[in-house]
């Protein structure tokens, strides 16, 4: 036997099912009669033709609005970044460069004014073999023969 009876199929429950609030149907609900240009206050009016369009292009034209406003927003940050690299490179890595630049246009220091004068001629340390060989001879008397 299926169908309605009147007693309980099981103790302590009723045989409907009650209704359930879902508070987040409720606001879809809302949001699509929002769309079709429905307002709580026009409930007992009748539609009145272009309504749905109407509603449809302020609803968009807010949202291109908001989205013009963020595009500006993200500009100007895009700017202020800018400025601040520029900043950044003309206060710290510009002098920089200029002064490598500088130091690179001058004449090089010639390497014989950088070391010190030997203490005598036959002193030599520091010497490299080219500049050995276009030393001049220095002839020295041997005082060790027996003459």
């Amino acid at each position: 036997m299926l169908g309605f009876t009147p007693f309980k199929k099981h103790a302590n429950k009723f045989n409907y099912t009650p209704r359930y609030y879902d508070p987040d149907a409720e606001r879809r609900a809302q949001r699509r009669a929002e769309l079709r240009g429905e307002r709580p206050e026009d409930a007992g009016r009748a539609y009145e033709p272009g309504q749905y369009v109407r509603t449809a292009r302020t609803a968009r034209a807010a949202r291109r609005e908001a989205e013009r406003s963020a595009r500006s927003k993200r500009r100007f940050g895009l700017l202020l970044t800018g400025v601040a690299v520029l900043l950044l490179f003309f206060m710290v890595i510009y002098p920089r460069v200029t002064a490598l630049m500088r130091q690179a246009r001058q004449a090089p220091v010639p390497a014989a004014a950088v070391r010190p004068a030997p203490a005598s001629d036959l002193d030599q340390s520091g010497i490299t073999d080219i500049e050995w060989q276009q030393m001049p001879v220095t002839v020295v008397p041997n005082d060790y023969q027996g003459e």
